[in-house]
């Protein structure tokens, strides 16, 4: 994969590997396809579309079809997920892999993605991109969804200079509104990244939704974490209890033993079970004697508006400065 060449839209091509989006809240799954069409690209649904069975868009071999479909599709230049769920991780051994190593192409997705992402990157070496979903992060509201684009536009195209510093928003959010009924923009906040631990390391982009994490842990579809990576964790929608319990499996699984950083997301309406603990406080005292770089409160997560980020490639984490760059193009590994 190549960056866009000049004259031509991409094709995107949204698949739904878990949640039943486009059947059970349509006008946000169809504000985001229509936005993405507003900005040049050319949008292409997957089967499940307007489809449900329950909790999930399909049977596990359903979703594996449509997704392998799109792979397929000499037409579609980007696999773009609709959003998240619970059970990705029930296509992993489905995927068309050998097909992917030889006709590679932009995959892209966070939250429960974070399966099929990780296991593409440890099956066939891609690099795939922790990013905007077509109606989670499309189907927002300016100003939000408009610096969510531009991240994942200037990303996907190889239009962003090597090396890349990412830029903080001013704003940030995760105020709750129902989808089915928003009419306006969600509520700002102002903007700050957290320097947890000083320190300035360099080294591979590997991680993404811990909770997700956890439901392929130890399987040849994670990627093994090695020396010096850094560790990029977010999570949504969890109480203090839940997530010391996910940081401790790191610890247990001697994860912390190996990397070199971590980049923390900001969690999406975070419960700390009335401890008054924000999430890096918590990861804080599980690390213990650990020493490394760690930066929070970045946004690559469920609040808006996200950046989008290469796993798999090198990048410099400075806590103390609050910087992240990117060193290396994701589109040269295409």
């Amino acid at each position: 994969m190549k960056a866009n060449v000049p004259g031509r839209d991409l094709t995107i091509g949204v698949f739904s590997p878990s949640s039943p989006i486009s059947a059970t809240t349509p006008i946000r799954y169809e504000r985001g396809v229509q936005y993405l069409q507003s900005r040049g690209y050319k949008v292409v649904c997957g089967s499940p579309y307007g489809k449900k069975d329950f909790y999930r868009s399909g049977s596990i071999q359903e979703r594996a079809q449509e997704f392998n479909a799109l792979l397929h599709d000499p037409n579609v230049d980007i696999l773009m997920a609709a959003i998240g769920g619970n059970n990705t991780n029930s296509l992993l051994p489905y995927i068309d892999y050998e097909y992917l190593k030889t006709h590679p192409k932009i995959i892209i997705g966070y939250s429960d993605v974070t399966a099929l992402l990780l296991a593409i990157y440890a099956k066939t070496g891609l690099v795939t991109f922790y990013g905007p979903t077509a109606a989670a992060s499309f189907g927002e509201f300016p100003p939000f969804v408009d610096w969510t684009f531009q991240s994942f536009d200037c990303m996907v195209k190889g239009l962003t200079p090597i090396p890349y510093l990412y830029e903080k928003p001013p704003v940030w959010t995760d105020e709750f509104i129902d989808w089915s009924s928003q009419n306006r923009s969600k509520t700002p906040c102002p903007n700050n990244w957290i320097c947890v631990h000083p320190g300035v390391c360099r080294g591979r982009l590997i991680g993404g939704n811990l909770n997700t994490m956890e439901g392929f842990f130890g399987t040849d579809y994670m990627p093994e974490i090695k020396k010096g990576d850094i560790l990029l964790l977010e999570d949504s929608l969890k109480d203090a209890c839940t997530i010391e319990r996910s940081f401790s499996l790191l610890k247990l699984a001697g994860v912390f033993d190996r990397i070199g950083g971590i980049l923390l997301g900001k969690h999406e309406k975070f419960d700390d079970n009335s401890t008054h603990r924000k999430p890096y406080e918590i990861l804080l005292e599980v690390l213990g004697e650990y020493d490394f770089p760690i930066l929070a409160d970045f946004d690559c997560c469920h609040t808006h508006p996200m950046l989008t980020l290469p796993i798999g490639c090198e990048v410099l984490l400075d806590a103390a400065n609050k910087k992240v760059m990117l060193l290396e193009s994701p589109l040269n590994t295409m």
